[in-house]
C-alpha cells in the first residue's frame, strides 16, 4: 500500500513538472514571437516573462559557438538583423529546457530619405549586364556578368564604346569590382575566385580564392584600408587587401525596422558605403562601423523608365564623380549623374 502511495506521488510530481515546463516554454515562445517583428536595439534588456524567470535557476542564450547569460542585447554578442539563438533554461527543479528563437536587432534611428536632382545623363550600352561600376575622373570601369558574356571594360563617361575590353572565360560570371591603386580587383559569382588586373591595360595579373564564408561573389569596394565584399546576404565582409582570402571583420546591415538582405553593388565615399539592394530600386547609405543604414535614395522612377519590363534589368550600379552620384543598371541605356541633397 505504501509503495503504491509513493508511486502515486511520483506520477503527480512528474505530471506537475511536465505541466510547469510546458508553461515555461509556451510563455517564452509567446514572448519571442511578440518581439520578433518589433525587434530590439543594442542595449535593450530582454524582459522575459515571470513564468520563465521565477522558475529558472539559470538562463543562457546560445548563439553559434558562443554563450551568454547576460540578457542585454550586446553588440559584442549579437549582430544587426536576425540572430538565430537557443535559450537554455535550467529550472529550479533541476531540468534543462531548450527553445530556439530569432532575435532581430534594428538600428535605433530611422533611415533618412535622401533627396537628389538629376543633373546629367550619359549613354550606356544596353547589352551590358552591369555587376560592378567604378568611375575615376571621366573614366568608367565596368564589370559585366552572365555566363559566356562576362567582361571587364574601360570607357570614357559619355561614350558607350569601350576603349579596352578584357573578356572572361565562358564559365566565368563576373561580379563586383574595386580599384586599389593601379589594380582592379574583381569578384566572380559562383566560381569562388577573384581576379586582379592592371588598371591601365586590364591585363590579368593574378587570382585568389574567395573566403569560405562567402558563398557567392556579389559587390566589391575599397574603403582605403580593406576590400569590402557582399554575397547576397545581409553582411559586409571586410577583406585583407593584401590577402583577399582573409576576412578581417563582418558587419551586418539593418535599418530601423528591417534587415537588408541582398546587399549588392557597393561604393565607398566620404566615410560611408553606398549599396543597392538587389531587386529593389533603392540605394542605401551605410555606416561601415556599425552596419546601420542611415539613409536611403529611392530610384523607383528611373528603374521603371529603364527596365524595359524585364524584372532582371534592375538598378545595379553606383559610383561617385566628385560628390555627385552616378547610377545605372543591368541593361540600362543610360547612366544618370545626380546631385545628392
Amino acid at each position: 500500500m505504501k509503495r503504491n502511495i509513493i508511486a502515486g506521488f511520483a506520477v503527480i510530481f512528474l505530471l506537475s513538472s511536465c505541466n510547469n515546463n510546458e508553461k515555461i516554454l509556451n510563455s517564452l515562445a509567446d514572448y519571442n514571437n511578440s518581439k520578433e517583428g518589433k525587434g530590439y536595439h543594442f542595449g535593450d534588456q530582454l524582459n522575459l516573462p515571470k513564468e520563465v524567470t521565477e522558475n529558472a535557476e539559470t538562463i543562457t542564450i546560445s548563439f553559434g559557438d558562443q554563450e551568454t547569460s547576460n540578457l542585454i542585447v550586446d553588440p559584442k554578442f549579437f549582430t544587426l538583423g536576425d540572430n538565430d539563438v537557443t535559450f537554455i533554461i535550467k529550472t529550479k527543479s533541476g531540468e534543462t529546457l531548450n527553445q530556439d528563437a530569432t532575435i532581430n536587432v534594428f538600428a535605433k534611428n530611422p533611415e533618412q530619405n535622401i533627396s537628389y536632382t538629376i543633373v546629367a545623363e550619359y549613354p550606356h550600352d544596353p547589352h551590358n549586364f552591369v555587376e560592378g561600376f567604378l568611375v575615376e575622373g571621366n573614366t568608367v570601369y565596368e564589370s559585366d556578368g552572365l555566363d559566356g558574356a562576362s567582361q571587364l571594360i574601360k570607357y570614357t563617361l559619355g561614350s558607350a564604346t569601350p576603349a579596352l575590353v578584357e573578356k572572361q572565360p565562358a564559365d566565368v560570371f563576373s561580379e563586383g569590382c574595386a580599384i586599389v591603386g593601379d589594380k582592379i580587383y574583381q569578384l566572380t559569382y559562383k566560381n569562388k575566385i577573384g581576379f586582379v588586373y592592371d588598371k591601365n591595360s586590364l591585363k590579368k595579373l593574378s587570382q585568389f580564392p574567395l573566403p569560405n564564408v562567402i558563398g557567392e561573389g556579389w559587390g566589391l569596394t575599397y574603403d582605403g584600408k580593406n576590400l569590402v565584399a557582399t554575397d547576397g546576404s545581409k553582411n559586409l565582409y571586410f577583406l585583407d587587401v593584401n590577402d583577399p582570402s582573409k576576412v578581417v571583420r563582418t558587419v551586418a546591415v539593418a535599418g530601423h525596422t528591417e534587415t537588408y538582405y541582398n546587399i549588392n553593388e557597393l561604393e565607398y565615399h566620404n566615410g560611408f558605403i553606398y549599396s543597392n539592394v538587389w531587386h529593389k530600386p533603392i540605394i542605401l547609405k551605410i555606416d561601415p562601423a556599425t552596419g546601420e543604414a542611415v539613409g536611403k535614395l529611392d530610384f523607383t522612377k528611373l528603374t521603371a523608365e529603364n527596365d524595359q519590363g524585364n524584372s532582371e534589368y534592375v538598378l545595379n550600379g553606383v559610383a561617385f564623380k566628385g560628390d555627385n552620384m552616378l547610377v545605372t543598371g543591368k541593361n540600362w541605356a543610360k547612366i544618370y549623374e545626380v546631385n545628392v541633397k
